[in-house]
């Protein structure tokens, strides 16, 4: 029987820039929605935990401090987590263990991301510092001196599974992005919603081998809460809104150094993650068990590695859903009705939370445009570090 429910959820809009917000307005706004959809007030809440990735981005060192005063939390506890790109779904993992162990009855899960006010302002010229900061995040002694980014260290997993399985193919990825930034279009929170063609992605300029630049995400500022609650608390408090269960959750560290691994063709952090969770749930055949799936698609290479991942297929046939339309809008499996990373935005803290949200309004039949039919169960994937070295797996339920 689950023990840990999703009572209440809120999302801002992820956009570009929010030049009228600081990061703990924004923070405000996710807080004040998800307080709102659950029907509880502040004073409710046992204890807070904020997914905030990078200090650089909001220019302030422990910036979870400020946030928690903000949203006049004091004096209840707060943790501040940090695991790269799987920030939001880490966050989720430790409020969820703060419930279930009993130690409280309702945890705020918030995350945050204002990386758009990280400029060098000493140049003539000023110039985002976004990528010079999470380079901060990577390997100091070898792979910060010789410049590789996010991007391509993807990549670099992307050709391997290209050269043991032969795909997915530039064509099958730029599938994905065509895909998910027209799901995009029916989601007003998303920033990069496009009706684009296969064409327009393999002609858009290239980053790093394989990748062009409409098969990235884009980084994004904006914040996301959820609500969590105990079973005891939702008997109690009788929420108008279905509770949305908790019946699945794993997670994995890989190896940081990628040559550590015996092979970077797989991401084995992110199965092992997923089995925890599938074991957990009682999901034996995720391609049956499951209506929608929000997946970590930082890269759209990413994106169709995780359908093998997630063992939707079996290994080197990602590129086959893509293809047959099981992970489009109306297939058996959608992917990312939200629009993704791709086509909603990277606000790397929040990300995993705003992929929850996306979930939960789906299983309440609560996403308009977008709505996947008769939506029951749901998969929320969140990856980080590099080459995925965090994974974070989740399975909601609607269960009335």
């Amino acid at each position: 029987m689950p023990e840990v429910a999703i009572i209440g959820v809120g999302c801002t809009n992820f956009r570009g820039r929010h030049p009228d917000k600081t990061y703990f307005e924004l923070a405000f706004d996710a807080a004040k929605a998800a307080f709102e959809d659950a029907g509880i007030d502040k004073a409710d809440v046992g204890a807070a935990v904020y997914g905030i990735y990078n200090d650089f981005f909001q220019r302030q060192y422990q910036p979870d401090a400020f946030v928690h005063d903000y949203l006049g939390l004091p004096p209840i506890p707060a943790v501040r987590v940090n695991t790269g790109g799987a920030t939001g779904g880490s966050a989720l993992r430790i409020g969820y263990a703060e419930v279930a162990s009993g130690l409280y009855d309702i945890v705020l899960v918030l995350g945050v991301e204002k990386c758009a006010d990280c400029f060098d302002y000493f140049t003539k010229n000023p110039v985002p510092e976004v990528l010079r900061a999470i380079l901060y995040t990577s390997d100091m002694t070898y792979d910060n001196p010789i410049g590789r980014t996010a991007a391509s260290g993807f990549a670099l997993a992307v050709l391997a599974h290209m050269q043991k399985y032969g795909g997915p193919t530039e064509e099958q990825m730029a599938k994905v992005s065509v895909k998910n930034h027209g799901n995009a279009l029916k989601n007003p929170r998303a920033q990069s919603g496009m009706k684009i063609t296969v064409d327009d992605v393999l002609k858009s300029p290239k980053i790093v081998d394989p990748f062009k630049r409409l098969d990235n995400c884009l980084y994004t500022e904006g914040a996301a809460a959820v609500v969590l609650a105990s079973r005891r608390k939702v008997a109690e408090l009788h929420p108008k809104k279905p509770p949305i269960w908790i019946t699945g959750l794993g997670a994995a560290l890989d190896w940081a150094f990628p040559g550590n691994r015996e092979s970077i063709a797989e991401f084995h952090g992110c199965r092992l993650a997923t089995k925890k969770s599938y074991d957990m749930a009682g999901i034996t055949d995720p391609l049956e068990q499951f209506d929608l799936a929000e997946l970590h698609d930082a890269f759209t290479g990413t994106e169709l590695m995780s359908y093998e991942d997630c063992m939707f297929c079996e290994p080197g046939e990602g590129g086959r859903l893509i293809d047959d339309g099981t992970v489009w809008p109306g297939g058996k499996l959608p992917v990312n009705l939200s629009g993704g990373l791709i086509g909603c935005g990277h606000a790397v803290g929040a990300t995993g939370l705003m992929q929850t949200s996306e979930i939960v309004w789906q299983l309440r039949h609560e996403a308009g445009a977008r709505q996947a039919p008769n939506a029951r169960r749901g998969l929320v994937q969140s990856i980080g570090g590099t080459l995925c070295a965090w994974t974070v797996s989740l399975v909601l339920e609607r269960m009335d």
